[in-house]
């Protein structure tokens, strides 16, 4: 059974920094390339960090400077650090696990919640 559970959400003032989790199971781990995704009410789905078995990462124009997404692959883990935090980064944050020619898996999310 695949399982991507996150953690580190919670409420910080806008200017802060929190650091986000997701811990794999059930998958090869270093096969797949894991993302995050935010989704804010009544907002699609946003893909905001992205990074490659190579360790190649990736960024939407709204988090790049102040996100960092980064693995262990002797844990299973993905870590997304952000800093500089704004209000509009509310969000949940959602962890995904994907690999070219098998379905892809998702988290269950983490709120993430900045206040003014």
């Amino acid at each position: 059974q695949v399982r991507l559970v996150e953690s580190g959400g919670g409420l910080v003032q806008a200017g802060g920094s929190l650091r986000l989790s997701c811990t794999a199971s059930g998958i090869t781990f270093k096969t797949y390339t894991m993302n995050w995704f935010r989704q804010a009410p009544g907002k699609q789905r946003e893909l905001i960090a992205s990074i490659e078995r190579t360790y190649n990462t990736d960024y939407s124009d709204s988090v790049k400077g102040r996100f960092t997404i980064s693995r262990d692959n002797a844990w299973n883990r993905v870590f997304l650090q952000m800093t500089n935090l704004k209000p509009e980064d509310t969000a949940i944050y959602i962890c995904n696990a994907e690999r070219e020619g098998t379905r892809s898996f998702w988290g269950q999310g983490t709120q993430v919640t900045v206040s003014s």
